[in-house]
């Protein structure tokens, strides 16, 4: 589902997520701040924001910076196209400034607008950007029926005290411990009303949110067990490790475009169908156009595989649209951009060839595009009911193609042939 569409809550209650960013990142060191530092081009906290704007049943997202970076987190917002967000001004401890974030559903002073009261608050932390929807979904739900919920993990190393003289004093049995990790969800008025109780000392030297429900509004959490990437960003090495995540994850997602022709639009759903159990896959089925604000969405969350459906013969003019899109959102910049152009044939025609028009333009087109970091390979299908067979062209040696869970491995059949040099073709059959 697109960003910015909605979908039902978990239990059918409205919820909205705090996500407090007003860290000044002295663990990391260096003068930026961990949640606006830069992997692959992008700050840490713009992943964090997608994360939870990819959830359509989350209505409002707050993020709390610190003074000084406000104007730098609305130009975030702007150059990244995040919806439903509000920035506001955070405290100077983690506590005072999640208090503020709670704030804009209640009090005025701390809005130009007070946004609908959710039922369910989300609090989740702008430095963990691998939370999933399913980890989500289940806090919430949990704390809809306990009044609140946090995700935990199992602890990694022993807890140790140590003595005033710096001896060991005891350690703790690891196995009756865990490790409290976000997100958390509460019902609004509990945490609410945790915060209002709260004294200076809690503000100032406090941690853990689900400790003050429980101090204060006297609500036992629902603790749930979360997945291994919940963790937080914290020291230089997980900016490394956070952006070898990124890297993988890019690479596991796939754009697919169609329009609204029935033909084409049964290609798009068998497609993602039969790719979604290997990869993450978007599948919009909308006419290519710059001024489609989900496809606009999905460039600026940065992926980086699409596939182009269309029933243009050898026509390369949306792919051509689509890599201009792209080469103007400076995606490839920061890593090769795969666009793959799968053209249906459904006429009558029971054979049908390439003419050296189209294939010279196609080889065109792929070689410019190739100089900007946009590598593009061509799928022809000719589209019968039983069976459909396709012929995988690759515009580069060594191209592969995955189509309905089976690799295609495209291999010059004639090097030698100057009709074909440069260009690939094999058959391999798809049974609808």
């Amino acid at each position: 589902m697109e960003p910015g569409s909605r979908g039902a809550a978990p239990g059918g209650v409205s919820v909205s997520a705090v996500l407090p960013a007003g860290g000044s990142g002295e663990r990391l060191g260096g003068a930026t701040p961990k949640q606006f530092c830069a992997l692959q081009g992008r700050p840490l906290v713009s992943y964090a924001v997608r994360a939870m704007e990819r959830i359509s049943w989350i209505s409002d997202i707050i993020v709390v910076v610190s003074p000084e970076n406000i104007e730098t987190m609305k130009t975030i917002i702007e150059k990244y196209g995040h919806k439903r967000v509000t920035v506001v001004e955070g405290g100077i401890t983690r506590h005072r400034s999640i208090f503020n974030g709670l704030k804009v559903f209640a009090e005025n002073e701390f809005s130009s607008h007070l946004l609908q009261k959710p039922e369910v608050v989300i609090i989740h932390d702008a430095v963990r950007p691998f939370v999933e929807e399913d980890i989500v979904s289940k806090v919430v739900m949990a704390a809809k029926e306990h009044g609140a919920a946090g995700a935990i993990r199992p602890l990694v190393s022993t807890v140790i005290a140590s003595a005033a003289d710096g001896c060991l004093d005891h350690s703790l049995e690891r196995a009756r411990y865990r490790a409290s990790e976000m997100p958390q969800a509460f019902l609004f008025d509990i945490i609410y009303e945790a915060y209002q109780q709260c004294t200076d000392y809690d503000l100032d030297y406090g941690t853990e949110c689900l400790h003050l429900a429980l101090k204060y509004c006297k609500t036992n959490a629902k603790l749930v067990e979360g997945t291994a990437d919940l963790w937080k960003v914290t020291y230089k090495r997980d900016l490394y490790a956070a952006e070898s995540v990124i890297k993988d994850n890019l690479s596991q997602q796939v754009c697919v475009i169609t329009n609204g022709k029935e033909t084409l639009a049964q290609v798009g759903f068998l497609l993602p169908e039969s790719l979604k159990s290997q990869i993450k896959v978007e599948a919009i089925t909308v006419p290519l156009s710059k001024n489609d604000s989900r496809l606009q969405n999905i460039i600026s969350g940065q992926c980086y595989n699409f596939v182009c459906v269309n029933d243009k013969r050898c026509a390369i003019q949306e792919a051509q649209e689509l890599a201009d899109m792209l080469e103007k959102s400076n995606t490839p910049l920061l890593c090769p951009v795969v666009l793959i152009s799968v053209h249906l044939d459904i006429s009558e025609n029971n054979s049908f060839s390439i003419g050296m028009e189209d294939l010279t333009t196609i080889k065109k087109f792929a070689r410019e595009t190739k100089k900007k970091n946009i590598l593009v390979y061509g799928l022809l299908i000719q589209y019968k009911k039983f069976p459909l067979i396709s012929y995988v062209f690759g515009y580069w040696y060594g191209a592969e193609v995955v189509w309905n869970g089976c690799l295609a491995q495209a291999k010059p059949q004639n090097p030698g042939c100057s009709w074909c040099r440069g260009c690939a073709w094999e058959e391999t059959s798809f049974s609808q």
